[in-house]
């Protein structure tokens, strides 16, 4: 694996303004599900963390305007 984050890899990200972590897994469209973590590529969140490596810092802008900051903590397939 490149460390790259790609559809099928869990990412595991830490929420700056939160102090929080939190960990992802980024599928297609049809198989996103918000209860089971499980994000879509094309959603904010995942198309920002499309080619996003660990120690990376991505912001992501949210419908409602705000600025989210995460940092990738590890990628893994």
């Amino acid at each position: 694996g490149s460390g790259k984050v790609n559809i099928g890899c869990t990412v595991k990200v830490y929420d700056v303004d939160f102090d929080e972590e939190m960990e992802f897994k980024l599928v297609g469209s049809t198989e996103a599900n918000s209860l089971e973590n499980k994000i879509s590529n094309e959603s904010p969140v995942g198309a920002a963390l499309i080619g996003a490596a660990k120690g990376d810092i991505i912001e992501i802008e949210t419908p409602n305007g705000e600025m989210i900051k995460y940092e990738v903590m590890s990628v893994s397939r």
